[in-house]
């Protein structure tokens, strides 16, 4: 016989991945997945927005008058307060001077406030609290807008606004106080 060159057999390896870094990417996209679907979620909030009948005159929202949780306070000079519900031109109680403290503004809004959740309970809004738009004037100082901030946590009043607007009729108000 013949001297065959004699085939030579590739030494196999064993070839093996790593996965680690591969588990590390896995681990990230699926936290990257649950953050951003629980950012697309939709945020909601209520707000019930009123309209104009001019048969009432008046604004309504939903059935009543848009102005009943309606309370304004004025912050004048000397730690005086100004306060009354409604509109100033059709008021619910009439404009009153008050001070600040328990048995004064808190009292106050307290009492305003248990009024209010009663009779939007009556008429099937429970969840209806007090409006309080907060004015401070030029003669009120940093004090009293931080005081009257601290009674509406105090009091429990989600729904302020500040505004250093005043119309005709609420600048005599502090005229003639």
């Amino acid at each position: 016989m013949q001297n065959l060159p004699k085939k030579v057999r590739s030494k196999k390896l064993n070839s093996r991945v790593d996965l680690t870094a591969m588990v590390s990417v896995s681990f990230l996209l699926i936290i990257f997945f649950m953050i951003a679907t629980e950012l697309r979620k939709p945020k909601i909030m209520d707000l019930t927005l009123p309209y104009y009948d001019p048969k009432w005159d008046h604004i309504i929202s939903c059935g009543v008058r848009a102005d009943d949780r309606l309370i304004t306070v004025i912050l004048d000079d000397n730690n005086k307060i100004v306060t009354y519900s409604g509109l100033l031109f059709d008021p619910f109680e009439k404009p009153k001077q008050i001070s600040y403290g328990k048995n004064g503004i808190r009292k106050e809004l307290f009492n305003k406030k248990k009024r209010i959740l009663e009779y939007s309970t009556v008429m099937g809004r429970s969840n209806r609290g007090p409006i309080v738009i907060i004015k401070p004037s030029k003669k009120s100082n940093f004090k009293n807008l931080i005081d009257i901030l601290d009674e509406m946590t105090i009091t429990g009043i989600d729904t302020y606004a500040i505004v250093n607007e005043f119309t005709p009729e609420e600048s005599r108000l502090l005229a003639s106080n």
